[in-house]
């Protein structure tokens, strides 16, 4: 099964349509986000998936967040963070500005994979047992190319794509 992963989206729906084209192009039917949606409204963009949402610093509107999260489909999930198992992998989803939680969950040994943003600094690599994943930013005022990703959780495969 491959899931969509983003992060960072900070309210850029014209990177977020295009990530979410890459995503239906290539048969994704799961997305993470890893928070900072910034407005609710940026879930529209991805109402065809199931969603995996963790608030992100700057989703002051939690309440909205959460509600239209729902709305979009009932078995979409939205918390501070996710502790749930895909296809027999054990996965944490956390936005990252909990630099403890973040650090905890990535050193606990449980998980097989730990998703996080909040740095829009691109991140793959294997600590223990776990791989920690950031897939970079959709928006935001800091610089870089905006990123997506692609796993492949019954092989490990990761593909990373740019949005213009």
């Amino acid at each position: 099964m491959k899931i969509g992963i983003l992060s960072d989206s900070h309210n850029e729906h014209e990177n977020v349509k295009h990530a979410a084209d890459v995503f239906k192009s290539l048969g994704v039917e799961k997305v993470i986000h890893c928070g900072d949606l910034t407005t609710a409204r940026i879930l529209d963009e991805l109402s065809t998936f199931v969603l995996y949402v963790v608030f992100g610093n700057v989703d002051l509107d939690r309440e909205t967040i959460s509600l239209t999260t729902k709305r979009l489909n009932e078995n979409n999930l939205v918390a501070e963070y996710l502790d749930l198992t895909i296809t027999g992998k054990r996965i944490f989803i956390i936005h990252g500005d909990d630099w403890y939680k973040l650090d905890q969950a990535i050193h606990s040994g449980k998980y097989d994979y730990v998703f996080t943003g909040h740095t829009h600094q691109v991140r793959d690599e294997k600590v223990g047992k776990t791989r920690v994943i950031n897939p970079g930013a959709l928006g935001g005022k800091y610089g870089g190319q905006r990123s997506i990703a692609i796993l492949d959780l019954k092989t490990g495969h990761m593909e990373r794509y740019f949005v213009d």
